[in-house]
């Protein structure tokens, strides 16, 4: 199975752009040449914060954009969403308790999509209603390997302006209701802008570098009170995840999605050099 995500779109950052705005052109890029890579997926998650604002109009043209995937799509909100900006535009997301998270299984392996949203706050937060709703989930299917992907990471990475303090309470009760559960593979984020790779409570943890341009990687501590003139957002290339799993193991790919040359195609030429590579396998 072959699940891609994708995060941090922010359509409607700038609607009055014209003839469009930069971010839906990332996107349609991004969504461009996800369809024409020649790897067939099987599934679509978007971690959040795929509008600016959380606006209806926002919303339904990132569904509009994404009309073009073949496969199911995984919805999420981040901290620039809001739930129900959200299903409007995906109406067959489900819910629970008030929050949008929800489980998926498929081919073997089950997927927990989080909902970290606090309106008003720019960072995650985790409730205790969201902590028993995770740890009975994970309780029930034991036996079932699973993938959690929400939009915060629960992490300090280093970039200061966008990192939580490792001691908030959100954090605190995601690790109560992922302990004790080793059937968990990876968790996957997204929030940063930038790739990351990690690990949480001795489980993998991955973030998935932004579809909107990303964030400048700058591990200097920043002071709120003195403005350094560093850069803050970049227009390095839209990326998206590719996370395979075979059954047994699960591997992730990140793509870029500027254009790029070939400078290497498999011909008749390279043919020796491909068996002498796979007789080493033997």
């Amino acid at each position: 199975m072959l699940i891609a995500q994708m995060t941090d779109i922010h359509i409607g950052f700038d609607p009055a752009a014209k003839p469009e705005e930069l971010n839906r052109i990332r996107f349609r890029k991004t969504l461009d040449r996800l369809i024409a890579q020649p790897n067939a997926i099987d599934l679509l998650v978007l971690t959040g914060d795929l509008t600016d604002h959380g606006d209806k109009d926002s919303f339904e043209k990132t569904a509009a954009l994404l009309e073009v995937i073949p496969c199911p799509i995984l919805p999420m909100v981040g901290n620039h969403d809001s739930r129900e900006g959200l299903l409007h535009a995906f109406p067959d997301t489900p819910t629970e308790g008030g929050f949008v998270h929800y489980a998926h299984e498929q081919d073997g392996l089950r997927l927990l999509m989080l909902d970290t949203l606090e309106d008003g706050r720019h960072g995650g937060a985790f409730c205790t209603d969201r902590r028993d709703w995770l740890r009975g989930q994970l309780d029930a299917h034991r036996d079932t390997p699973t993938l959690i992907f929400m939009h915060h990471p629960p992490v300090v990475s280093g970039v200061d302006w966008m990192d939580p303090d490792p001691d908030e309470d959100w954090i605190a009760n995601f690790a109560d209701a992922i302990a004790g559960h080793d059937q968990i593979l990876a968790i996957h984020c997204g929030h940063l802008h930038r790739p990351i790779q990690t690990t949480f409570r001795g489980v993998p943890l991955g973030v998935t570098a932004s579809v909107a341009p990303l964030v400048s990687l700058d591990l200097r501590p920043v002071d709120p009170d003195r403005a350094d003139n560093r850069d803050l957002i970049t227009t390095e290339p839209a990326t998206y995840a590719l996370h395979r799993w075979d059954g047994e193991n699960l591997v992730t790919h990140y793509e870029k999605t500027n254009n790029w040359d070939v400078l290497a195609f498999y011909g008749e030429h390279l043919k020796p050099m491909m068996k002498d590579m796979f007789k080493e396998r033997q």
